[in-house]
């Protein structure tokens, strides 16, 4: 059975839009911490509800929890972690960069992955994208540190 967007549930043969807007939130959350998701879903106005809905449905049910046929995840939030930083580092997204660190921090990427991976980025996006990498990465740590984790 190929992987598709209706497979983000082994037991979701065909789930409804809500049942697939669920499982992206429970995985958004994992990733980005109850406190931001909360936040991004409590500012309402003529935007964000839609975009909320959007980004959960399509970044995050779309790509993060997409299952196999066994219901695992096709690919390991740590994996999606180091694309993510690599492609929000190139992009040069420091807001989202800085986001996605911390949930890199919550998938289990290490301070030493995160050199490794702004360091690859370099070879290809080149040294400025590489400086800001290491910038949002020091400052995310740091904040983290700080509260004892």
């Amino acid at each position: 059975m190929p992987v598709t967007l209706t497979t983000i549930d082994a037991d979701m043969t065909n789930p409804t839009k809500q049942e697939m807007f669920d499982a992206a939130l429970k995985i958004r959350k994992e990733v980005l911490g109850d406190a931001y998701v909360d936040r991004a879903f409590a500012i309402k106005d003529e935007f964000t509800d839609d975009v909320q809905e959007y980004l959960t449905v399509h970044s995050w049910g779309g790509s993060w929890a997409r299952r196999d046929a066994d219901g695992e995840l096709t690919l390991s939030k740590k994996t999606r972690s180091f694309m993510n930083l690599a492609m929000l580092c190139c992009l040069n997204r420091p807001h989202e960069l800085e986001l996605h660190v911390r949930g890199a921090i919550n998938n289990g990427v290490t301070k030493k992955e995160m050199k490794e991976i702004f360091l690859h980025v370099a070879t290809y996006a080149g040294a400025p994208a590489l400086l800001d990498g290491v910038r949002a990465a020091r400052k995310v740590w740091a904040e983290h540190e700080a509260k004892g984790r």
